[in-house]
């Protein structure tokens, strides 16, 4: 991939994070950080803490770490996999889907609205994205 357009994603990434933690951090006690967590999630559950750790693009003792509070609050459940017996694979609970639509959704839909008040093309930028990663996760 050319620099210059792994810079522009990269920058993009971080300011989206960043607009988002302003609205998120501190909304019934959950950081952007979880709320991404949470969605990730619900995307690939039930997963592996490794595989969770992949997708978030963070480390195995990353991961395990943010998963602790989440736990300890009810949001994720973690079990032995019995498959095998060192993996341990994590699902929302009921209560960890409920905080991401009420979290998590409002945000989607916020930005969403924005980027079509301003005239973006969200659904090509959706598109484009979805066709993006897939040509990363091949390369």
């Amino acid at each position: 991939m050319d620099e210059g357009l792994a810079d522009l994603l990269h920058r993009v990434v971080m300011l989206i994070g960043e607009a988002a933690r302003r609205r998120t951090d501190g909304q019934d006690g959950l950081t952007y950080s979880q709320i991404r967590l949470l969605g990730t999630l619900e995307d690939i559950e039930p997963a592996t803490q490794h595989r969770l750790a992949q997708a978030l693009s963070v480390s195995d003792p990353a991961i395990s770490r943010a998963l602790r509070p989440l736990e300890e609050g009810g949001l994720v459940q973690i079990v032995v996999d019995p498959a095998h017996a060192r993996r341990r694979l994590v699902t929302l609970t009921d209560a960890g889907r409920k905080a991401f639509h009420d979290n998590g959704k409002p945000l989607y839909d916020e930005f969403r609205a924005a980027l079509v008040a301003a005239g973006f093309p969200y659904e090509r930028y959706l598109e484009d994205t979805f066709r993006l990663a897939e040509l990363l996760e091949a390369d």
